[in-house]
């Protein structure tokens, strides 16, 4: 799912593909975007783009007379920007804007999931708290000085993905940041992050006259979970190869490679409350859902571009054949707490296709049937045609 470092790259992806380009008509929407109709057309003008936390503002703006048009989006799971030939558009492209060359292009907002959206205006969405990027410090005081909000109950890995207070982190993210730090990701957030406070107010007392330049290094070498909040997204930024960039999709692998936690070999994962996966290494924390089974990445032998959603197996899938005389003992716990649920399943259906396969008790139940027939025929049923 894109988080504050896709927005980020796809702004900078439109304005550098577009900075130079003049987009002509009107706007072009699918039958089933997730959006408005734009109303808007001109016979010449410009995109820009720009991002905030884990949404993007286009704004369309006439060369000459004419308001300016903007709209916010949302990317959802899937979404994302692409400058492509008008003739030849990417599938899924719910919005296409349209340059005024020869033979013209298109730049289309494509999302093949279609959880992503926008609206008209240039508001960000209301309850979204500053972003973890471009406000880093009103970010901060934001969530040190409402450590008594109900969010902060939860588990920290929960706490993270409240887009009120850490504007812009998502799954990879959380995952990230906390496994950098060897915090539980089932330890309560408010325990984290009081403990971050009084390390704060004691690191001041002790430096009342640090120097911007002196906070900066302290950040860079002992960085706490809110000041990574910041430094994790910005290394996939800053990346020498163009980590997740639209024209650079083969830079997946080097995307893999900058992961430590999320989906690497090794690491364990627990589902949270919300049905999202949390990877971790070590004890899950005392918050950990009751029930689960912690489960291990196992190595795979070729990257899959399709691995940043990670699967999920179904019961069904998992069913052995009924041709097995003998099933294999499971190798391990989750296997074996996948399973138990089936055994229950599979009694039932074995008495009931050996009650099916009697023929003395089907005699019975017909001989029962046509004797109840003439009776409700007496009492005034209509006759079988």
């Amino acid at each position: 799912m894109p988080e504050c470092p896709e927005l980020h790259l796809a702004g900078r992806y439109i304005n550098e593909a577009c900075g130079g380009v003049v987009f002509s008509g009107g706007v072009e929407r699918s039958a089933v975007g997730r959006g408005p109709e734009v109303p808007f057309s001109s016979e010449a003008y410009r995109i820009s783009a720009a991002s905030r936390g884990k949404e993007l503002r286009l704004t369309l703006a006439p060369l000459g007379p004419g308001p300016a048009q903007d709209l916010v989006f949302r990317f959802g799971m899937s979404g994302s920007f692409r400058l492509c030939p008008a003739a030849q558009p990417p599938r899924h492209a719910h919005l296409r804007f349209l340059t005024a060359e020869s033979p013209p292009r298109a730049l289309c907002f494509v999302d093949a999931r279609r959880f992503g959206s926008w609206r008209l205006g240039d508001a960000w969405q209301p309850g979204r708290g500053p972003c973890v990027l471009s406000e880093y410090q009103a970010f901060r005081e934001n969530v040190l000085k409402n450590l008594e909000d109900k969010a902060f109950d939860k588990p920290i890995c929960e706490a993270l993905l409240n887009q009120k207070f850490f504007n812009g982190i998502g799954n990879y993210l959380r995952a990230e940041i906390l496994y950098r730090l060897k915090i539980p990701p089932f330890e309560k957030a408010r325990t984290v992050l009081e403990a971050l406070k009084d390390q704060e107010q004691a690191r001041r007392k002790k430096n009342p006259s640090l120097t911007l330049s002196k906070k900066l290094k302290l950040m860079r070498e002992n960085p706490d979970l809110l000041e990574l909040c910041h430094t994790v997204p910005m290394e996939v930024i800053a990346a020498e190869k163009k980590l997740l960039d639209p024209d650079h999709s083969d830079n997946y692998a080097a995307f893999k490679d900058w992961l430590r936690c999320y989906l690497v070999p090794g690491m364990s994962s627990l589902r949270d409350r919300s049905g999202r996966t949390i990877w971790f290494q070590g004890e899950p924390g005392p918050m950990a859902p009751k029930g689960q089974t912690s489960r291990k990445k196992r190595a795979q032998l070729k990257a899959d571009p399709e691995a940043l959603t990670p699967k999920v197996t179904t019961r069904a899938s998992k069913r052995r054949p009924r041709a097995a005389a003998k099933p294999p003992k499971p190798d391990t716990e989750e296997e074996e707490e996948a399973d138990r649920p089936r055994k229950g399943r599979s009694h039932r259906r074995r008495k009931a296709t050996a009650a099916s396969a009697s023929p003395e008790l089907e005699v019975p139940v017909k001989a029962r049937r046509s004797r109840r027939t003439p009776g409700r025929r007496g009492r005034g049923a209509a006759p079988a045609v």
